[in-house]
């Protein structure tokens, strides 16, 4: 068969096929060819646009000051207009972190939400203070808006108040959106809410949306999502809270005596403690703080606590998840979290129902488990002090005992029972302190006991920073000195084992961690045998292995503490008579006191006899003896060499004294290079207190502040669902001052800004009302004061208040009351000076009028009142209203107050004469905070009040002046006599400035005279002529009113057709009524839980 040859097949090149195939084949990207400049200057244009847009970007590179450890809670605001839903956002994000629902949220919640990072929720109210408050301590802003009725002023309002005090982050969150049915309808509302909100925020910002409300909650899904947002945020460091510390107050307490509240009738001022974590930057105890809304404030006392709320220890680290038991923990004293809410003065227990002690298998709240460890209590505290003991070991045949009159008796192994009765009374008096320790102690090896298996890891890995217990001291243990040798009871150096390898138990385990303090929990496990062991010689009497005990342990102490304690240079170089050698060798430190141990074990307190021939003096006795030994120049050369200032050639002195360190390894402590190293390697091995003192307490830390003298009315009037904040104040911000700032009026506040009106200020921490000098700066030359704000630009301002940090940005309010139905924000503006010495000069115009004229020169009278006055303005320029210019000379001697004054010209008697001055003023010391957490009604807090306002208020009328009212100004007609000039003047003149005057013609013209006589034919003309504007005069009128009866029935047809629309219109308005009575009625059955059908979603 001959093979077929085919053709080569060709892909259509026009037609539907060719269509179809084409379609998918088409490149798509990004053609640069297609969106290349054409023009050279367009494209250097672009490119700049393009470079000047990436570094609106950027920011100027920030220190974070917050602890990488132990950070602080992230403060997340919920604000919003009244019935938005914020409670409810609440609740839910709570439920979803702590899975805890509240009944009833009110102020700071603090739940944990990772392994480094937890967070504060706090719900803002609609109170303008509160938002200026919140404004200032926010991390995150959930902007909660109304979906279905679109921004309201309070969002804007505080959308300027953050712009005024540092913008935080802020997400925005549309509720309500199930009111909208229509899909079209919700799809334009949320892009037109979406656009408005990036154009008060910023292009991109992020836009939640919550559909409807389920079970009283938002959808899990939708506040996963958003919380997952939540928790990798980053956040920026602002300059303001960055400088400054600063503490957010979720619990507050009166501690004043009730007695003496009970006898001033409760007028008493107040001592009160705040709790909180730290934010910001370190706190010294000397800071003064400020309390916005209650006034300044000097701290009493700080104490840091443990951590409420603590994060996750090094076990859950390990893990990828936080653990569900970590997400249980829940912090807010003020909520009602567990049954128990912290109140003012009291701690409130509720226990909702029938409360049934006997009842265990119902899961009880804490609030029910402390009633019941309050009712199981059986004796008296002084009782439960009196029998408790504590042993070292948990096998140890006798507990540990206080006996302080048995030290020069033998050791007997037996227990002394046959103490005579000073003997036992004693022993009391000494273990009254003790007992209660030892039962702490006995509580922390039994907690010891428990976690021991479980929690090993974090033994070997300890967290820093404050312990969870709260405990910040060491303990004072006093222990027995029976069985001790002669020598160790002479001496008082009694020394115990901090371990059991140190006991000789095990020569290897010993060697290994001889310097680790170890309890009995720590040690390895003992097998069953050695357990027996340890039963039996118990039952039998002391076991062995205690023989030798007391100079073991006094062996192992002594080395343990030659390793462990670090000297105290400071003390051996400054407060002993050693010299350099031998504080370096360390030959002898014996007389040096050095600070005790901090030991859980005991403490040995010693007490030195005071000489009874020492003198009472204020000033110490040198010995020239003594003085002698710093006349030594080799001694001086010793210790110079030691400072950072001395001389480090590398000298052989130098290699000997470096070369001496103490067993630890540190070398000898350079105070003064010290101060260059970092804040962790500086106070390594100090302890808290001491720390604290030198550097503050650090953000992140959990602290109880004390304040005394506080005003009762903060107790009294105190509500949770106002913020408290302590903000700590900077060394120059805690005196007062004069400030020159830069102001704006809001562009959407109406009313124009008047000088010397008072305006409440919000700037740094504080709130106040002062009054303002408005300026403008005249050309360099002078600060020229303005009566009014300008329009759409800026300037300057002086008023009398608290000293604050140039660059610190402020707003300003007319009124802080709720009932203001505009735009409340009235200014805007930024710190420039503090006790600026420019000085703000007003115009004043003087005037006066002459009262006798020479030629160029007249006497003035009506400008100043005397003689004096005319002195000081000597040489000044003056000039008349036709502009005339002139100058003061000499005062007259009558009448009082009048000058002599020489002009260019020759004025008249009714020229005004005017003096331009400048009038040097300053701002009044007027100075008034804003108090509103002293108040019933937060929101009712007024300040001064203009005149008017007062008049308006109080309903009284304007009292008129005579002089004010306004009259008619009648001015007569002046009459100017006509120029007369000599003849033989005009004769000289030439022709064309000689005067033409011409005499009035006496005769009539002949235009006058004659007479006009019509001719028939005009006559007949003028006639017709006459006759057809008549006819054409009666046409138009008759026209006219045709046209007003067409337009008579027009107007009765369209007021015909506007009545039925307006009854459409109206019937309209019924039915939408009806309807929205019908969903508020409904809404309100839901709330109180008569609701019998459930509501669609």
């Amino acid at each position: 068969m001959e093979t077929q040859t085919h053709k080569p097949h060709h892909p259509a090149q026009s037609g539907s096929k060719a269509d179809k195939k084409g379609k998918g084949k088409q490149k798509t990207g990004f053609n640069e060819k297609a969106f290349a400049p054409k023009s050279g200057r367009r494209a250097d244009r672009q490119a700049r646009r393009n470079i000047e847009r990436d570094e609106a970007r950027l920011h100027v590179p920030l220190v974070n000051r917050t602890p990488d450890d132990e950070p602080p809670p992230v403060i997340i605001a919920i604000v919003g207009p009244p019935g938005v839903g914020k409670t409810t956002l609440l609740k839910s994000l709570v439920r979803r972190y702590a899975k805890q629902t509240l009944s009833e949220a009110k102020g700071p919640i603090t739940v944990v939400a990772g392994k480094k990072r937890r967070l504060t929720f706090i719900e803002c109210n609609s109170d303008l203070n509160s938002m200026i408050d919140i404004g200032k301590v926010a991390d995150l802003v959930l902007l909660m808006i109304d979906g279905s009725y679109g921004f309201e002023m309070e969002t804007f309002e505080f959308l300027n108040i953050l712009q005024a005090h540092g913008f935080p982050k802020v997400i925005g969150i549309l509720t309500h959106l199930d009111l909208i049915k229509k899909q079209a309808t919700l799809k334009a509302a949320k892009k037109l809410l979406k656009r408005r909100f990036w154009n008060e925020i910023y292009q991109g910002a992020k836009l939640f949306y919550l559909s409807g409300v389920l079970n009283g909650r938002y959808p899990d899904t939708e506040i996963l999502n958003l919380s997952r947002f939540i928790s990798v945020m980053k956040f920026r460091p602002l300059i303001f809270r960055n400088t400054h510390p600063y503490l957010l107050a979720d619990r507050i307490e009166d501690l004043t005596p009730r007695e003496e509240i009970r006898t001033s009738k409760g007028r008493c001022d107040r001592t009160v403690t705040l709790y909180g974590y730290l934010r910001g930057t370190n706190l010294r105890r000397s800071t003064k703080v400020h309390i916005p809304g209650v006034g300044d404030m000097d701290i009493k006392n700080v104490t840091v606590l443990g951590d409420p709320c603590p994060l996750p220890d090094a076990d859950s680290e390990k893990r990828r998840k936080l653990s569900e038991k970590k997400k249980l923990l829940v912090h807010a004293p003020m909520s009602d979290v567990g049954g128990v809410m912290y109140d003012k003065d009291a701690v409130w227990i509720n226990v909702p129902g029938n409360f049934t002690r006997g009842a265990t298998d119902v899961p009880r709240g804490e609030g029910e488990r402390m009633v019941i460890d309050l009712q199981d209590v059986d004796e008296t505290l002084e009782e439960t002090v009196a029998r408790s003991n504590i042993r070292l070991f948990g096998s140890s045949s006798n507990p540990l005992t206080i006996n302080a009159r048995h030290h020069d008796r033998k050791n007997s192994d037996s227990d002394d029972d046959d103490d005579d009765d000073d003997d036992k009374e004693g022993e009391d008096e000494d273990a009254s302190e003790g007992d209660s320790e030892f039962e702490e102690g006995e509580e922390a090896f039994s907690e010891d006991e428990q976690d021991g298996e479980e929690s090993g890891e974090e033994d070997e890995q300890p967290r820093t920073g404050p312990s969870n217990t709260g405990r910040y001291a060491a303990r004072t243990i006093v222990r027995s000195t029976r069985g001790f040798s002669s020598k160790e009871k002479e001496t008082g150096d009694i020394a115990f084992a901090d371990s059991d390898s140190e006991l000789g138990l095990s020569d290897d385990e010993g060697h290994g961690r001889a310097g680790e303090v170890m309890y009995a929990d720590d040690e390895k496990e003992i097998s069953s045998d050695e357990e027996e062991e340890f039963d039996e010689e118990d039952e039998g009497g002391a076991p062995a292995w205690k023989s030798g005990l007391t100079a073991k342990a006094s062996a192992a102490f002594e080395e343990l503490n030659r390793r462990k304690r670090r000297k105290d240079w400071v003390a051996m170089i400054y407060s002993s008579s050693l010299s350099p050698e031998q504080i370096t060798n360390s030959a002898d430190t014996s007389g040096v006191k050095l600070d005790e141990i901090d030991d859980d074990f005991f403490r040995v307190n010693s007490s030195g006899a005071a000489n009874e021939d020492d003198l009472d003096m204020t000033k110490e006795t040198l010995s020239p003896a003594a003085l002698r030994e710093w006349e030594d120049e080799g001694l001086l050369d010793s210790l110079r060499k030691l400072f950072i200032t001395g001389d480090h050639d590398g000298s052989e002195a130098d290699q000997e004294t470096n070369a001496h360190e103490n067993p630890e390894g540190d070398d000898f402590v350079n105070l003064e290079a010290g101060k260059a190293q970092p804040a962790p390697a500086e106070f390594e091995g100090i302890d808290a207190g001491t720390r604290a003192l030198v550097e503050g307490y650090r953000p992140g830390t959990y602290v109880r502040m004390e304040f005394a003298s506080v005003p009762c009315e903060f107790i009294e009037h105190f509500d949770p669902r106002y913020p408290i904040i302590v903000g700590g104040l900077l060394a120059a911000e805690e005196r007062m001052g004069y400030l020159q700032v830069r102001i704006k009026r809001h562009r959407w506040f109406a009313r124009t800004l008047k000088t010397n009106d008072p305006l409440i200020f919000s700037l740094g921490w504080r709130r106040f009302q002062s009054v303002p000098i408005y300026s403008l700066d005249d050309h360099s030359i002078r600060m020229r004061m303005l009566k009014y704000t300008p329009e759409h630009m800026h300037c300057y301002a002086s008023f009398y208040g608290p000293v604050a940090l140039p660059n610190t940005g402020f707003c300003a309010f007319n009124a802080l009351s709720g009932e203001t139905v505009a735009f409340r924000v009235s200014a805007t503006g930024v710190v420039l000076d503090i006790d600026r010495s420019t000085k703000i000069v007003k115009k004043l115009k003087l005037t006066g009028v002459p009262f006798k004229i020479f030629k160029n020169t007249a006497f003035i009278r009506d400008m100043f009142t005397s003689a004096l006055e005319v002195a000081k303005f000597e040489g000044a320029s003056i000039r008349t209203v036709s502009g005339i210019r002139g100058q003061v000379k000499k005062a007259l001697n009558k009448p009082e107050g009048a000058f002599r004054a020489t002009f260019e010209d020759k004025v008249l008697m009714s020229d005004i004469i005017f003096l331009r001055a400048w009038y040097s003023i300053h701002p009044r010391r007027f100075y008034n905070p804003v108090t509103s957490l002293l108040l019933s009604d937060k929101s009712r807090w007024s300040g001064m009040r203009l005149t008017g306002q007062i008049r308006r208020d109080e309903g009284l009328k304007t009292p008129l002046a005579i002089n004010s009212t306004y009259k008619a100004i009648e001015r007569p007609a002046r009459r100017f006599n006509t120029l007369k000039v000599p003849k033989k003047l005009q004769a000289a003149l030439p022709y064309a400035s000689k005067p033409k005057l011409m005499k009035p013609q006496s005769k009539q013209t002949y235009m006058q005279k004659r007479a006009v006589v019509l001719e028939p034919e005009e006559k007949k003309a003028i006639a017709l002529l006459q006759q057809i504007r008549a006819l054409r005069k009666d046409q138009v009128a008759r026209r006219r009113e045709k046209q007003q009866e067409r337009k008579e029935v027009h107007r009765k047809k369209v007021e015909k057709d506007e009545a039925k629309d307006a009854e459409k219109e109206r019937e309209k308005k019924k039915v939408y009524m009806r309807a929205a009575g019908m969903k508020s009625k409904r809404e309100t059955d839901v709330e109180e839980g008569r609701s019998r059908k459930r509501r669609k979603t």
